[in-house]
């Protein structure tokens, strides 16, 4: 019975605390992207984004490496131009803790239903990131990925850490069926 008492709420700690991201994709399913081998960032839509100059920063260093990793080349000719978006919001979360438990005994109440338990509130930062992929000689949109989830706003470092995990999580979806191979 106690090791039933100490993991249920382990087991509940872990589910409600995971920092996953959500991605999702939709794509211009006439598109070819086989002859889509460069890349260039489109300044527009970047200078749009509501951001700090910093984050733009590491969100295009990241962009650039993982379209790098996948055979891309940066160009000044690109077949491609990248666009970004972003929305935050601020969310609360509230777990009730109770420490539930079974007994067997004598007494008022001898099945024990029940017990304390403790209220934890968690306020955080949902971020959405936006990546557009557009097709650059029809200034069409082709391809888009968008992620949500926490953000990290504690230090630098682990902020960087959190837009690199961010927008790797986005590319795993481009192109259409890199994936499935």
């Amino acid at each position: 019975m106690k090791l039933t008492r100490l993991f249920l709420p382990l087991l509940f700690l872990i589910f409600t605390s995971c920092n996953s991201i959500r991605v999702v994709s939709d794509y211009d399913t006439k598109a070819n992207f086989d002859d889509k081998k460069t890349f260039a960032f489109y300044k527009p839509g970047i200078d749009k984004a509501e951001v700090s100059d910093l984050d733009k920063k590491r969100i295009m260093r990241a962009i650039e490496a993982e379209l790098i990793a996948k055979g891309m080349q940066k160009s000044s000719s690109p077949d491609v131009l990248i666009s970004l978006f972003t929305k935050s919001r601020e969310r609360v979360n509230i777990n009730d803790n109770l420490n539930w438990g079974f007994g067997y005994g004598w007494g008022w109440n001898p099945w024990m239903w029940g017990g304390a338990g403790r209220l934890n509130v968690n306020q955080y930062t949902e971020g959405t990131l936006f990546i557009d992929v557009i097709d650059a000689e029809k200034k069409e949109l082709i391809w888009q990925g968008i992620g949500s989830g926490a953000l990290s706003l504690r230090n630098a470092e682990k902020r960087e850490e959190r837009i690199n995990k961010f927008v790797k999580d986005i590319l795993a979806k481009y192109p259409p069926g890199s994936n499935k191979k």
